[in-house]
């Protein structure tokens, strides 16, 4: 077993990764909760996975899909906390994928005004990503993920075992965010060593355990996103509008979130180099590391430049411009301003329709 801490003073967590994770709830709650009396287990049909909190818990299902990422959805299991008797002292247990550790981390955010929380991510993108870090929330028909809370778990256990069952586009949809941590090691080939020699040659528990490392100490550097913690959503500004462009479509095409993160990384490469801050073999590395994760970095048939951008507008990052996380000769930085116009001649020569772009 891999422990990886998440330093964050009184509010530091252990993030343990490896086979049978899972069967240490009980013994993690008894530590770092031995006030708690009951447990709320939050889950979705369909996840083969079962956890013993040690303690009296009752289970609520949520549906599949991102749509159930709402408000309503919060309030519904809030209720059901409600009605079951957890208290504040008690805890709310995730276990599926980053749509339900997103939802069960923010309504324990906001239930009681702050009940705590323990992360079992059952997918690749919940264990190296979505379960770790405290950022909570829900979609909004106008973007994603934009109500939420800064919520940190008591503890994240990382069961490598539950992820022999998952279908292909669940492991694509995860290597779309260790693709992005392969940016985040040092910037890739020229840094640090290559990508290939930092994740793709490690064990899965290891390579579970480097992204989390990686992202653990970003998070303890800038909790609260005012500036470095940015640098996690690289390839994602585009990645969330492709994503809130399926939602307004009716969601065609099905598309997977890291999915969508490999064609943002590619994006904000081309971006970047437009803008001259990298160069065209670096941009070349972007395509190798993205290909070399077994992803594609083509926008969906049908993405259309003007919708997208509208969404990328709303982007959390956002301060009433365009801000994008680009390459550049330090690695990934938030850059503020940007040019709509760049954007879209960007997202044009990745062969975005550009009908009702033309501003």
């Amino acid at each position: 077993m891999i422990t990886v801490p998440v330093e964050l003073g009184d509010r530091a967590y252990p993030v343990m990764v490896g086979a049978g994770a899972r069967h240490e709830l009980a013994s993690v709650l008894a530590d770092v909760l031995p006030g708690a009396g009951r447990a709320a287990i939050v889950t979705q049909e369909g996840i083969p996975v079962t956890v013993d909190p040690g303690l009296p818990f009752e289970v609520h299902t949520v549906p599949d899909g991102e749509g159930v990422k709402s408000l309503a959805t919060v309030e519904q299991l809030c209720r059901a906390f409600a009605r079951t008797g957890l208290s504040r002292a008690d805890v709310v247990v995730a276990v599926g994928g980053g749509v339900v550790t997103d939802l069960a981390g923010f309504a324990a955010a906001s239930f009681h005004r702050g009940t705590a929380y323990v992360n079992v991510p059952t997918t690749l993108l919940g264990q190296v990503d979505a379960a770790i870090g405290g950022k909570t929330g829900v979609n909004l028909p106008e973007g994603k993920n934009l109500v939420g809370a800064f919520w940190q778990p008591k503890a994240v256990l990382c069961d490598s075992e539950v992820l022999s069952t998952l279908p292909p586009r669940e492991w694509t949809s995860g290597r779309g965010e260790m693709a992005k941590y392969a940016f985040l090691t040092g910037g890739g080939a020229e840094r640090v060593g290559s990508p290939d020699a930092s994740l793709l040659d490690l064990t899965l528990p290891e390579q579970v355990a480097r992204c989390v490392a990686i992202k653990a100490e970003v998070v303890a550097a800038d909790e609260h996103e005012g500036g470095r913690r940015m640098v996690l959503n690289y390839g994602h500004t585009l990645a969330h509008a492709l994503e809130a462009a399926r939602f307004e479509d009716g969601g065609r095409p099905d598309l997977r979130h890291g999915e969508a993160v490999a064609v943002g990384l590619l994006f904000a490469a081309l971006l970047a180099r437009r803008l001259d801050r990298i160069d065209d073999e670096r941009v070349e590395l972007h395509r190798t590391v993205i290909a070399g994760f077994d992803l594609s970095s083509e926008l969906p048939p049908g993405s259309r430049a003007a919708t997208l951008v509208e969404f990328m507008a709303r982007d959390k990052k956002a301060h009433h411009d365009l801000t994008f996380v680009l390459d550049g000769p330090v690695g990934p930085e938030a850059v503020r301003g940007v040019a709509v116009s760049d954007v879209l001649a960007t997202l044009a020569a990745m062969g975005a329709d550009q009908h009702g772009a033309d501003r």
